[in-house]
């Protein structure tokens, strides 16, 4: 892990898609860390498709329909993808 990293935490079938459930990535915004981790994983099926349906915070905070772009990152954040999750 490199001091400037931030922490990604992979959920359910993000982390089957992803083949890990955690990583750590350079990253100074959301945008960066987007583009680093679909370059890693360019190689497993169906990656991109789960990560773009996935539901993003970073620390406690939701992303929602923020621009990635100006979602700063910080040496030390957690950015985590939650899939949708069915429910009863």
């Amino acid at each position: 892990m490199n001091e400037n990293d931030v922490t990604v935490h992979y959920w359910a079938s993000a982390r089957a898609a992803a083949g890990v459930a955690e990583e750590h990535v350079p990253a100074g915004t959301l945008a960066e860390l987007l583009t680093e981790i679909s370059t890693r994983h360019r190689a497993r099926d169906r990656f991109d498709d789960v990560i773009a349906t996935c539901s993003i915070l970073v620390g406690d905070t939701p992303v929602g329909a923020r621009e990635p772009a100006t979602i700063a990152l910080h040496a030390g954040d957690t950015v985590e993808f939650l899939p949708p999750f069915a429910g009863g």
